[in-house]
Parts: structure tokens; sequence; C-alpha cells
């Protein structure tokens, strides 16, 4: 589907069940006008790389996903030789007798033996258009990747010292995603349009359960968001983002839960919360506390 309009973005992203509100959907739309890479900022499971794949399904691109992690470098992202079937090749040469040392060369550094890893499969023509290509979580690498990624970004192309320079014949739609553990340089947020992406109000949470959880019941739904807002407005290590909303949604449709207890909600909190230490907090009466404030401004709406 074209996103010739923000109008028409929310309405894409709505029929791949993604509920996002006029903000979000105007940076994307501005993002693909303008062929600018989108950063995307916000608490972990707040729907981030949810965006990416509900873009790449809506323009029916191809979903490159670059995982970040600690220690990332530039060769990781891009490619890596295929040793072993490099080694199968040269001992296959060496029994055969009398190898061209030069030509063996060339053809061990062929394409052949290249693995391309993210980086290079987003610069490489894609059926259907450039790709999306999803670099999640960039805040758990360091600056020097970061550095790399910029130069990257900025020129669309990527470097193999044994074959050439790689340029994209169309630039992709990237889209980053950091979770905030460390601040991304300055240089890199420069270069994108920018959004935070933050937790969901009653109703957008509401929309957004009901989108993947539709056979969940109104009533069912309308206690398991508000539980789960005033949940965020406690002091836990780690606040329940909208994923964890879904999967708990999700849980107690399958345990045929038609409405919240503290007896339910003690057996099933670790759909929603992922630490101990939190999940200590909710026991004994903080749970029915919470349940009833929930509960309370629900009639109150």
């Amino acid at each position: 589907m074209a996103m010739k309009s923000i109008d028409n973005v929310q309405t894409a992203l709505a029929d791949e069940n993604y509920v996002c509100g006029r903000a979000l959907a105007t940076v994307v739309f501005l993002s693909l006008k303008l062929g600018r890479p989108l950063f995307l900022e916000g608490e972990a499971g707040t729907g981030k790389t949810e965006i990416a794949k509900a873009i790449a399904a809506a323009l029916g691109r191809r979903l490159i996903r670059l995982q970040c992690y600690e220690g990332l470098d530039a060769a990781s992202a891009v490619y890596e030789w295929n040793f072993a079937e490099q080694m199968i090749a040269i001992r296959a040469a060496e029994a055969a007798g009398g190898a061209d040392r030069d030509a063996l060369k060339t053809e061990l550094f062929a394409e052949d033996y290249l693995i391309e890893r993210p980086l290079l499969q987003a610069m490489r023509p894609q059926e259907g258009g450039a790709p999306v290509l999803l670099i999640d979580e960039l805040d758990r690498t360091d600056a020097p990747f970061e550095a790399f990624l910029l130069e990257a970004l900025s020129d669309f192309q990527v470097t193999i010292p044994e074959l050439g320079t790689v340029k994209a014949p169309e630039p992709p739609i990237v889209i980053l995603t950091s979770n905030r553990t460390r601040e991304v340089h300055d240089a890199l947020k420069r270069r994108c349009l920018y959004h935070w992406v933050d937790y969901p109000d009653f109703d957008r949470e509401i929309e957004i359960l009901q989108a993947r959880a539709p056979e969940a019941a109104m009533a069912l739904s309308q206690e398991v968001v508000a539980f789960v807002q005033k949940l965020r407005t406690e002091d836990l290590f780690k606040k329940p983002g909208v994923a964890e909303t879904i999967d708990w949604a999700k849980c107690l449709l399958a345990l045929d839960v038609i409405n919240l207890s503290p007896e339910v909600i003690a057996d099933t909190l670790g759909a929603i919360l992922k630490y101990q230490d939190d999940i200590q907090k909710l026991e004994g009466s903080e749970a029915k506390r919470i349940l009833d404030e929930a509960k309370a401004d629900i009639a109150t709406a």
C-alpha cells in the first residue's frame, strides 16, 4: 500500500495491526518522503521494533534486521568469509596438484564464498524495491560502530577489501531503535528524523490490545490495560511495556479468565514482570490495592 499521506500511513499500519498516533505517523511519512533514516527511542516494549515490521509488511518490502549487541563490529555487520568452504577448496586444489596460487586466491575471495550480513544485504537490489533495514537496539553497541554506521548511512555503501565497494542502487528504508541504556552520539541522530516512542495512553493501549488480541472481551481488556498502566506508576526495576500487556492478555485468555482478581494476578505476574524483586513488591495486598484503583479508574472514566 502506498503511503502518500499521513492518513495513508496510519491506515496502512493499522491494516498490519499497528496502532499509532498522528505524531508517529507524521515522522514515518516524512522519513519515507525524504529518504531519511528514522531514529526511534523509548523504553523497551513500547513497540519500536514492531513499527519496522509493520512498515515492511505494508509496503511489501523485505525486512532486514541487524540486532545490535555489545562488541558488534563493522565486519560482523557487513560480511564474513566462509572459511570452512575456503579450506575445503584449498585442500581440493592441493590434492589435484599444480594449482595456480594467484588463480586460487582470486577464486577463494569470490562472492561464492561470501556470507552476507545485514548491512551488505540491505545494499543489494531487492525484488519489490529497497528493503526496510532495521538496526535494532543501537544503544547496545559502542562509539566506533556508530562512527562506521554514520559513514555507511551517509553514502549507502560498504567496502569489502577483496571485492571493492558495494553501493545500494536504491537506498534502503532505515529504522534505528534505542532503549536509551546510553546516549547515542549527536552526529548519528542529526542524520536521522527522531521520535520518542512513549507508553500509550489508556485509549490507545486499548486499541492496540484489541488489534493484537481481538478475542479478548472489552471488560477484560479494560481491566488489563488499567492495571498495567497503574503498574507503570509504581517504583519498579522494569516497567511493563505494551508487549507485556499483549502477552498477559493472551495468557489470561488461555486460562479462560473473564475478570481480573488478586489470585489470577498472583498466578500470572510472570507474564508482565520479569524481575523477582518487582514480583515480590506485588505480593500480598499490593496487587489488590492496584487492582482496586484500576477498577475505580474504569468506573469513573
